[in-house]
């Protein structure tokens, strides 16, 4: 019994290890493409192209189904050639990622290049916004188009140097921008951004902003000032937005969001005192904000945008999408106060 099981557990290991390696290698060969301009450029040739125009990804509808098809290299001359574009236009691209067998993946934005709507005509499908988007295609798809939406909007917006002025040259992967005035090179950047979800023990918070869909409600979220922890951010937010004061938290989760451009989100749980919970909310950032109980909450989740207005015009309450992770904070607190 103990060669058996000796037997399994080499096996077991000797699989782990084959998977970790493929792992290791895969970005080690994302590392080398954005490191050697000429490699990257090969790569272009064989890889496969997701499609954006003024930052709006591209989807086709298959079924009830949406996708963010990949274009090969090859179709993307024959796009490019049909509408007497040159293929130049490929250089433009950004590496947002490759397959498990090295297929390298890139993002371009052809706006500049063809129109939208004869893009759309061609190709068959549309140009979508991508909050829409992140909500329809699977959970691949959605975090490429985010990384891609994300660097492309950078590399618009840092094309002369904050130093001299001068234009600064993107690399071939879009993975760093240089000003040769200056030698100052630039790299793509996150804001942190803390997202709390408060409860008292035996309610949690949540609050909207005027820009919010209607009835939607969030968890409490704020940007992380110069030289502050986590745990300060948290403090501060709570106490800025409703007036409360944080006796314990603790981190649940991380998510990159490209909104307003691009953001690291932390979530995190936080607790305030049971017999300190009257809410003094900030006006100039919130609409409202208030105490759920478990039972309120529970409807909510289960209710859709589209469900929750009323005969009389007002909406009942509903909260962010699985996919967002306000979602996942709140179905952490369900469980809490279930289990």
């Amino acid at each position: 019994m103990a060669a058996i099981y000796q037997a399994v557990s080499r096996r077991a290991s000797s699989l782990v290890c084959r998977l970790h390696s493929t792992y290791v290698r895969k970005m080690r060969y994302l590392n080398e493409l954005k490191e050697d301009n000429s490699l990257c450029r090969q790569a272009q040739t064989s890889g496969t192209f997701y499609l954006f125009h003024n930052l709006f990804p591209f989807l086709q509808k298959v079924g009830e189904k949406y996708l963010a098809p990949e274009f090969t290299a090859s179709e993307m001359k024959r796009i490019l050639e049909e509408f007497k574009e040159t293929e130049q236009w490929i250089e433009k691209s950004v590496l947002i990622g490759c397959s498990a067998k090295h297929v390298p993946h890139f993002a371009l934005d052809l706006a500049g290049a063809l129109e939208k709507s004869v893009i759309e005509s061609e190709l068959k499908g549309s140009f979508t916004d991508l909050r829409k988007a992140l909500f329809v295609v699977d959970g691949k798809d959605s975090h490429l188009l985010a990384s891609a939406q994300s660097l492309l909007r950078w590399h618009d917006s840092h094309q002369y140097c904050s130093k001299t002025g001068q234009p600064t040259q993107k690399n071939v992967a879009g993975s760093k921008r240089v000003c040769h005035a200056s030698g100052i090179t630039y790299y793509p950047q996150m804001s942190p951004v803390v997202i709390t979800l408060v409860s008292d023990g035996n309610r949690c918070l949540l609050a909207r902003q005027p820009s919010f869909p209607q009835g939607m409600y969030t968890a409490l979220s704020g940007f992380c000032d110069m030289g502050e922890n986590v745990e300060e951010t948290v403090q501060r937010e709570v106490a800025e937005e409703v007036g409360l004061e944080v006796e314990s938290l603790w981190y649940s989760a991380s998510q990159h969001w490209p909104f307003p451009s691009s953001s690291l989100m932390i979530a995190c749980h936080a607790l305030v005192r049971a017999q300190q919970t009257e809410i003094s909310m900030n006006g100039l950032e919130l609409e409202d904000a208030r105490w759920f109980g478990l039972e309120e909450i529970m409807k909510g989740l289960k209710r859709e945008p589209r469900s929750s207005k009323q005969d009389n015009g007002s909406f009942l309450p509903w909260f962010p999408p699985k996919q967002a992770i306000a979602h996942q904070l709140i179905r952490e607190w369900v469980k809490q106060q279930t289990s």
